[in-house]
């Protein structure tokens, strides 16, 4: 039995799933349909879509195509991107989207993610935090697709994402977004201690070591990651994959 959840992480944009470095350089990996059914027949237990298309363009999420990737999802969904109202996040439970992750519009509205988590319970709520570094090595809290600085302090921002009553905080590193080189485990570790609700890591794995090195250090509950999940080999051909039971039971049982 595993004691950490492990999740694919895609990235939406228009019709198709991309795949970022430090949240550039976008290359297309395939279409989310044919995608979910991969992980369906992998026996995959939770998966995120964030359409990174959605805010920076000021639109809302694309109700159509993910109800259409909704329909062919066997497992709990969880969908960010372009939302910022409790009736988008109704419509979107309509369409079987099981949690909600809320990331630029929680940053700009707290009364926002207060009403939400009040509306629709903690556990369907998913506060997404995109970090990086200065060149001074201190944190800071990015919004709109990791364009905009805050100067926030995200252990700080956790602490009161935390207060407000979310379920999960997303803590994603843009610094180390699709290099393999590992999560940021020192800012993990602070977060974690900095708050009582579940953290989802995510930027930076590149192999179950390096989840394996993460719940070591820092008892993180759940792993995403996306490039390990769609690139194969040194060249990184395009390969939607997911490790065996008995990969992931020999990191992280």
């Amino acid at each position: 039995m595993l004691k950490t959840r492990v999740i694919p992480c895609l990235l939406l944009r228009d019709h198709g799933l991309y795949k970022t470095v430090k949240f550039k350089d976008a290359k297309y990996v395939g279409d989310p349909i044919n995608a979910v059914k991969i992980f369906n027949d992998k026996e995959v237990d939770e998966l995120i879509l964030l359409d990174i298309g959605a805010t920076p363009n000021k639109r809302e999420p694309n109700f159509e195509l993910i109800g259409d990737i909704a329909g062919e999802c066997f497992m709990p969904l969880t969908y960010g991107g372009g939302v910022n109202s409790l009736d988008q996040i109704r419509k979107l439970h309509r369409l079987g989207v099981e949690k909600i992750s809320l990331n630029t519009a929680a940053f700009k509205d707290r009364q926002l993610v207060k009403e939400t988590c009040h509306v629709f319970g903690s556990s369907s709520i998913v506060a997404a935090i995109d970090t990086r570094k200065t060149l001074f090595g201190r944190h800071e809290v990015w919004i709109e697709g990791g364009t905009v600085n805050t100067k926030e302090d995200p252990v700080r921002y956790a602490e009161e994402l935390n207060r407000l009553g979310v379920g999960e905080i997303l803590v994603n590193s843009i610094d180390r977004d699709g290099t393999g080189s590992g999560y940021d485990i020192d800012l993990l570790k602070k977060i974690s201690a900095a708050v009582d609700v579940s953290i989802i890591a995510c930027g930076g794995a590149g192999s179950l070591k390096d989840m394996q090195a993460l719940v070591q250090q820092a008892q993180i509950p759940a792993v995403a990651a996306g490039s390990m999940f769609v690139f194969h080999g040194k060249h990184r051909a395009v390969l939607i994959s997911y490790p065996t039971q008995k990969e992931l039971e020999q990191f992280l049982a």
